[in-house]
């Protein structure tokens, strides 16, 4: 049975009492999957009772500070907790990673290992791919599809480096949207339909992420990447999702449900 760990639910504003920049992480069979890695996740998350080292895949949506500002720190956990003598990753010793540069990752990797010039001294392996659109990750639990967005306002031209994701886990179609420049471009992915959107509100207004998943027959919708409109009038917002009497849910930091 998966579950979901929304590790830190807000977008990239100053620091907010409570929240943390944006993570999720799906539980599948005891492992974990990463999806976008804010300041604080691998703390949240291990004080949580998460095992990092049960960790098989980060996989991040684009390499904007709020998404990635706590990937250091991650790695630097894992290793810590292979220098205490608590095993090595769960998988080979190797973590996959996904990201659309591998630059930036690489830098985040140094600051870990503390070696800007060879990172290779982290205790474990990590293969790091490129994203592009199409599959980018399958393991015998979940299978990762990957669709550009204009959240950074490329036109392709010299590729593209912000992403939107279907993940397809235990038979369910979870879209998870990253930053999108608008919210039609994820209609690819949801295709025929999904069973839950993960959406971020930092460029979007609530209601209208509201009317798109009720247009799509959404079932499940979470928001999260809380911006000003959720963060300055929570109660309202509130109030407006309930409005629809749908399953619509406003995340919070540390909220944790079943797939």
């Amino acid at each position: 049975m998966a579950k979901l760990h929304f590790l830190g639910t807000c977008s990239g504003t100053e620091p907010m009492p409570g929240m943390h920049h944006t993570s999720t992480l799906l539980e599948v069979e005891g492992e974990y999957y990463w999806f976008d890695a804010g300041e604080c996740c691998s703390y949240t998350a291990f004080l949580s009772g998460v095992d990092v080292l049960k960790t098989r895949a980060i996989i991040l949506s684009h390499m904007h500070s709020d998404h990635t500002g706590g990937l250091p720190d991650l790695f630097f956990c894992i290793q810590k907790m292979i220098s205490l003598g608590r095993g090595q990753v769960v998988k080979d010793n190797t973590v996959q990673i996904r990201a659309p540069r591998l630059d930036l990752l690489n830098a985040a990797k140094a600051l870990a290992s503390g070696n800007l010039e060879d990172h290779s001294s982290l205790r474990f392996q990590t293969e790091d791919r490129l994203i592009e659109d199409g599959v980018i990750y399958e393991d015998e639990h979940i299978r990762v599809t990957a669709l550009h967005n204009t959240h950074l306002r490329e036109d392709g031209s010299r590729g593209w480096h912000a992403y939107s994701f279907l993940i397809e886990v235990d038979g369910k179609r979870i879209v998870h949207s990253g930053d999108v420049g608008k919210i039609e471009e994820l209609e690819p992915l949801i295709g025929d339909g999904c069973d839950m959107l993960i959406m971020e509100t930092g460029h979007h207004k609530v209601a209208d992420v509201c009317e798109f998943a009720k247009a799509h027959c959404i079932p499940r919708l979470r928001f999260t990447h809380h911006g000003r409109e959720i963060l300055n009038k929570h109660s309202d917002m509130q109030a407006l999702v309930d409005s629809y009497n749908a399953d619509f849910v406003i995340a919070a930091d540390g909220m944790v449900e079943t797939v």
